[in-house]
């Protein structure tokens, strides 16, 4: 699949290119296409992040970026094609597997959040202040509505890695058990209808609380976990599966996110006051 075949099917930030390379030493050659390409998550757009970088970006470097935001498994995926020069994903099972596979290079640690598990403030399962694995098996055995995206995204892998933990190897086959195939927002709002749970990133929650004035159907009920830890990483697509790939332009980029001025910027990205990714590069 071609990157225009897709791009009218999820939602697309594009601006223009100049050549100029702050980072990389030197002008960017003629003959190279004018956009950046990426395939991102859906939590790195809906809560505007992308949008707030596009323009810091653009100033510092002169490169414009075209993405679409769509789960890590997907985003992968779209690397994996050579549909995209470059990939802002948050599992690093799968970006493992995909850099070992040949099909990324260089990968870099960006940034950070934490997982939450969400839930009615009544909760009628009972898993307020549980360890994480604990939860999630009262939650099977109550029979409660846990809602998924179900879509291979960093934030669904990391869900079933915590139902296997407590003993729920194949969740597919429960009832309880709510599949969506949607993005992150969307998982939520659906769990809010069902009076059930969800995982969540952080920073989707955040701007969940924020659509809804500080008073969501759904809260935090689980919090505070290592396991919950939500690691983001920058990857190029590897030129040697895909030689159409701009991978001077997506190394610029990597370099250019994990650069100590980019990560303070990343650091001052709020939403209603609350910090949403904590930059980790070179760490």
């Amino acid at each position: 699949m071609s990157f225009k075949r897709f791009i009218g099917k999820h939602r697309m930030a594009v601006v223009a290119f100049t050549l100029v390379a702050l980072f990389a030493g030197a002008a960017i050659a003629a003959d190279v296409a004018p956009v950046l390409r990426m395939a991102t998550t859906t939590s790195t757009d809906n809560t505007g992040l992308l949008d707030y970088l596009a323009p810091i970006l653009k100033a510092d470097t002169g490169i414009e970026i075209q993405w679409v935001s769509v789960g890590t498994g997907k985003a992968l995926e779209y690397g994996r094609n050579g549909d995209v020069d470059v990939v802002l994903t948050h599992d690093p099972q799968q970006e493992k597997a995909f850099v070992d596979g040949g099909f990324g290079i260089d990968p870099k640690q960006v940034m950070f959040n934490d997982f939450v598990l969400l839930g009615p403030a009544s909760d009628p399962a009972g898993v307020k202040g549980k360890p994480v694995v604990e939860a999630m098996k009262t939650i099977a055995e109550k029979k409660a509505p846990l809602v998924s995206r179900a879509d291979k995204s960093g934030t669904h892998m990391a869900e079933l890695r915590l139902l296997k933990a407590a003993g729920i190897a194949d969740p597919d086959k429960e009832n309880w058990y709510v599949q969506t195939g949607q993005g992150m927002l969307d998982t939520i709002n659906i769990a809010g209808e069902r009076k059930g749970y969800a995982l969540a990133d952080r920073g989707t929650f955040i701007k969940y609380e924020a659509n809804h004035k500080g008073n969501p159907p759904l809260v935090i009920v689980v919090e505070g976990d290592d396991s919950m830890k939500n690691q983001y990483s920058v990857i190029p697509v590897n030129p040697e599966k895909h030689p159409n790939v701009k991978i001077g332009l997506a190394k610029q980029y990597a370099e250019w996110l994990t650069h100590p001025k980019v990560q303070r910027d990343i650091e001052k990205f709020k939403l209603e006051g609350k910090q949403l990714f904590f930059p980790n590069a070179k760490q």
